[in-house]
């Protein structure tokens, strides 16, 4: 019995380290739909960084993986907590201030939005193919499970995202 128990051993660390570092650390995800394009395609693996999240919170532009009713989304971050939010003729605006975007993205109609204390705005790089904050609101930060900042796979595509 003891042998047999010390052959198991082993196998039972590596499942025990796994589900540690998929629940706390990484875990892979899916991209699902067109709204992350050109940045992020549909059927591409990306690494979801959820220690990332806890220990250096969310900067504007970062893309992150969040829980909406039963589906998980990846958007971009481009509103924080208590700011002002707007797009006047494709031109983002944080608090009545114009922001240059270090990425590409799609034409956005102008839109105004107040982001509440707690809360993130976010939308996707293809934003005529997007339900985002523009439709739904802002969202909490109990509901984002993580960063996105490398792509797995395809492996033609693997590395870091813009």
């Amino acid at each position: 019995m003891n042998k047999k128990i010390k052959e198991i051993i082993p196998y039972i660390v590596i499942i025990i380290c796994v589900v540690l570092v998929r629940t706390f650390l990484v875990t892979p995800a899916r991209v699902d739909g067109e709204s992350m394009e050109s940045t992020l395609y549909d059927g591409e693996i990306v690494l979801l960084n959820k220690i990332d999240l806890k220990l250096n919170g969310l900067k504007r532009f970062d893309v992150v993986v969040f829980k909406y009713d039963k589906d998980l989304l990846i958007k971009r971050v481009i509103g924080l907590p208590g700011e002002t939010v707007e797009y006047l003729n494709n031109e983002l605006y944080i608090n009545y201030k114009k922001v240059d975007t270090p990425f590409e993205f799609e034409y956005t109609e102008d839109f105004k939005y107040e982001v509440p204390d707690g809360e993130y705005f976010v939308v996707g790089d293809n934003r005529d193919n997007s339900k985002d904050s523009r439709y739904f609101g802002s969202v909490k930060l109990n509901t984002i499970k993580g960063k996105v900042s490398i792509i797995l796979f395809p492996f033609k595509r693997i590395g870091k995202i813009k």
